[in-house]
């Protein structure tokens, strides 16, 4: 079947993605690389479509599907969106994902390459042409009658309207459509058939299978959980789709494994949508006003999510007691430390939605699973020895900034309330300046070690920018207000100097443990001050 005729369909609404396919996830170089295969005349690859009854059809977007036969895109959709975005020059009616990623795509008709729009390099440069206006019903004739008349085309005319046409003639490729029919074709065969022919070698996930089975009977499924995804992200909280389906498995189901789902009724999955978001809701504020973990990149073990969902859920939403509150906030935090779930995700949370099945030292139970697979839950000055900000303990650094209650140095606010305005948001600073351990000759793992890392608001970082240590800690050391101190910085001023910054690192490390210590012995026992302090906004 030709191209064109392939989107003539999907205008028509005789061709859709179902349901259950994932959005778009192609990037640039793989349109380019498409393009430039069907410029070639190389082979792309089939298509695979599974011909249904209209009426039953569960598809993707809100565009009208004519009564009859539907052909639904099985295999092909990221290879057919990407023709349609360059050929339409707007995606079509059932994308999901970033149209940037196919408008704009530009042609050189001397060396033969595609390439993306780039100003400085194409303005006025009658050698680069748009495909998009090339391939529209009209747009041939304007580009051919360029050629024809720019004397800077004229010596190589006949080469460059021959590209031109190989351009246009896109259109009329044919491509190879299998198609998968019969009564038998039900959802779960045509999802196995998908996962066997999927050329892209990408399969659906396990949580992937389970929305499309969700979605068969509940076709707003994915939209009703997107629009939670959205809640979150505007609060600083990027989680992914298939974390939020996780955490109406452990809700509705009390295991981890989505093929738990199967056997749950739609209004059970709806409820158990209402009570995850109830949940996940009440943990990220919790979290972000007793931890002070109030964005994505220090929330650190986001699986342990599902399993807080469900122990909230069955205590009413709520957490019963102060103690009780801050013991399970004691093993989140460790969570994240020693990578709880950054294994067997499924086994380890089925692990520990066992111990929570009765509410009878169910967290002790939980903690008792942490100490049998780590051992000591003690911090030791070795584990601050990570280094960048992707770094295990980066998240318990921040969060130690806050619950301690660490000064700004300019401002000597404490940084544990949530800063308002641009120049006041918390900034990470480097005690040692970059550029000047750069310049002594340190290496770059050093150089952004963690025990290296502090946090000020924006404004101070700004003031402080290359300045050595030596001269500016000493001048806020000075102060009355304990403003150094209070970041855990050693006080012996011969470790501010950068010859030294090697001893200061293995000493502020020490410091950095005890204190992380200090609040975790505090928060297991229940005796972290109540403080009245605010918690993420959630709209």
């Amino acid at each position: 079947m030709k191209v064109l005729t392939l989107l003539d369909l999907i205008d028509q609404g005789s061709l859709a993605l179902p349901e259950f396919q994932r959005g778009f996830v192609w990037n640039r170089d793989q349109v380019r690389g498409l393009m430039l295969s069907l410029y070639r005349r190389r082979p792309v690859g089939s298509l695979l479509v599974w011909i249904t009854k209209s009426e039953s059809a569960r598809t993707r977007g809100d565009g009208f599907s004519p009564p009859g036969m539907i052909s639904l895109l099985l295999d092909g959709q990221q290879r057919l969106t990407s023709l349609y975005g360059v050929m339409r020059g707007r995606p079509p009616r059932f994308f999901d994902g970033h149209a940037s990623t196919f408008i704009g795509l530009h042609f050189h008709i001397e060396e033969e390459v595609f390439e993306f729009y780039a100003p400085v390099k194409m303005k006025d440069n009658p050698l680069w042409v748009d495909v998009t206006s090339v391939l529209q019903p009209d747009g041939l004739g304007p580009r051919l009658q360029k050629v024809l008349t720019d004397s800077r085309l004229a010596s190589k005319a006949a080469v460059y309207i021959a590209r031109l046409n190989a351009i246009n003639n896109i259109k009329d490729v044919e491509l190879h459509v299998e198609q998968v029919t019969g009564e038998d074709k039900t959802i779960d065969v045509v999802v196995d058939i998908f996962n066997q022919v999927n050329s892209g070698g990408t399969k659906l996930s396990k949580g992937d299978l389970a929305l499309a089975k969700v979605c068969a009977e509940w076709p707003e499924a994915r939209q009703e959980m997107k629009e939670r995804l959205a809640k979150w992200r505007r609060a600083g909280f990027s989680f992914k789709l298939e974390l939020l389906l996780r955490c109406i498995t452990t809700i509705t189901t009390q295991q981890a494994m989505f093929s738990a789902l199967s056997d749950v009724q739609t209004a059970r999955v709806q409820q158990g949508l209402r009570d995850a978001e109830r949940a996940v809701d009440h943990c990220l504020n919790l979290i972000a006003s007793r931890l002070g973990l109030d964005h994505d990149r220090v929330f650190g073990s986001r699986y342990s999510l599902p399993l807080l969902a469900r122990y909230v859920t069955m205590n009413g939403g709520r957490l019963p007691t102060g103690k009780e509150r801050d013991r399970l906030l004691y093993w989140y935090v460790h969570t994240f430390l020693w990578g709880r779930y950054a294994g067997s995700t499924e086994t380890v949370l089925n692990q520990d939605l066992e111990a929570i099945k009765s509410n009878d030292s169910a967290i002790e139970r939980l903690i008792e699973n942490l100490r049998r697979s780590r051992g000591d839950l003690r911090i030791q000055a070795e584990d601050f020895r990570g280094w960048s900000r992707g770094a295990r303990f980066y998240p318990l650094l921040y969060m130690l900034t806050r619950v301690w209650r660490a000064k700004d140095f300019e401002s000597e606010l404490e940084l544990s309330q949530h800063l308002l305005g641009q120049s006041s948001s918390l900034e990470l600073h480097h005690v040692f300046p970059r550029a000047q351990l750069y310049k002594a000759g340190y290496k770059k793992s050093e150089v952004n070690a963690l025990a290296n890392f502090t946090f000020l608001t924006k404004e101070t970082n700004q003031l402080l920018s290359d300045e050595l240590p030596e001269k500016y800690l000493a001048r806020y050391a000075d102060r009355p207000r304990g403003l150094v101190e209070s970041h855990w910085i050693p006080m012996d001023r011969d470790l501010w100097k950068v010859g030294n910054y090697r001893a200061f690192l293995e000493e502020r490390r020490r410091l950095l443990a005890k204190a992380a210590n200090d609040f975790l012995d505090q928060l297991s026992g229940g005796s972290v001050p109540e403080t009245v302090e605010p918690t993420i906004t959630i709209l």
